[in-house]
């Protein structure tokens, strides 16, 4: 592989992982020239569904375009790109799994929250605020409410406790 620094053309692998979920491989590398060193990474190629925008245009599936979405959200907040890129694989394990030729912006971008909504709850509200166009403070307060609250005894498996008397 060529350096991105100084286009030489030896470079040697470094260090090898395999992600948690075992979806693509991350490389450390080491230019032979420059000696610095960067991190590539090997997932199989896939085709993703085509993009139907709201005006009914369709345009390729644009992996960068996910991640400037995310970074927009997470913007200071203290995530890690690790846990940004497990998300996008998330995002993206979805749409394959769907099988569709051709997904509605609106699928994506519930899925972006539904991601957010685990990695940083501040982040979640940034992007549902611009995604859902929120008009006045009470469908913030209503988004704040919703990710505050203690989580039901239904959505997280566990018995419901009675106060003690």
């Amino acid at each position: 592989m060529k350096c991105p620094f100084c286009s030489h053309p030896d470079t040697q692998v470094v260090e090898t992982r395999m992600a948690e979920d075992g979806g693509f491989i991350r490389r450390r590398r080491q230019c032979g020239g420059c000696e610095k060193r960067f991190t590539t990474y090997e997932r199989p190629e896939v085709s993703l569904p085509v993009i139907v925008k709201k005006d009914g245009r369709r345009i390729d599936y644009d992996r960068s375009k996910l991640r400037g979405s995310f970074s927009l959200a997470l913007r200071k907040r203290p995530v890690s790109i690790e846990k940004v890129d497990t998300a996008i694989e998330h995002v993206e394990d979805k749409l394959r799994t769907l099988g569709a030729r051709e997904v509605q912006t609106h699928l994506i971008g519930e899925l972006v929250m539904t991601e957010l909504q685990k990695l940083d709850k501040v982040a979640y509200i940034r992007y549902a605020s611009v995604y859902r166009s929120f008009e006045d403070i009470d469908q913030f307060k209503s988004i704040v409410d919703e990710v505050t609250q203690p989580p039901s005894p239904k959505a997280t498996g566990k018995p419901a406790t009675k106060p003690k008397a």
